[in-house]
């Protein structure tokens, strides 16, 4: 079981910049970063996949060039520097986990993000 602690959420202005931090209970290959907005379908944000020395990770178009996710895997955690924001950013922000990026199958409890502008 693994278990996955989300934080760093809040409110900004749009152009704002907010960090948030996914604290694991054990490493996992597979992280990413999710949101669900009310009214919309989950979407992942970043996705990061270690192996080896390498850390792969892919973005939603949506927050290319905005968003950047890194990993810790030596404290088991995993990061998303989010900054110009925008009000469409306004969502709750999930962290999951797992061993491959198919099976993603632990998720922490959510922290809200919200963007005024």
């Amino acid at each position: 079981q693994v278990q996955l602690v989300e934080s760093g959420g809040g409110s900004v202005q749009a152009g704002g910049s907010l960090r948030l931090s996914c604290a694991a209970s054990v490493y996992t290959s597979s992280m990413g970063w999710f949101r669900q907005a009310p009214g919309k379908e989950r979407e992942a944000v970043a996705t990061s996949h270690h192996v080896g020395r390498t850390t792969y990770i892919a973005y939603a178009d949506s927050v290319k060039g905005r968003f950047t996710c890194s990993r810790d895997n030596a404290k088991n955690t995993m990061y998303l520097q989010m900054s110009t924001l925008k009000p469409e950013d306004t969502a709750m922000y999930y962290c999951a986990a797992g061993p491959n990026l198919a099976t993603m199958n632990y998720w922490g409890q959510g922290t809200q993000v919200t963007v005024s502008s």
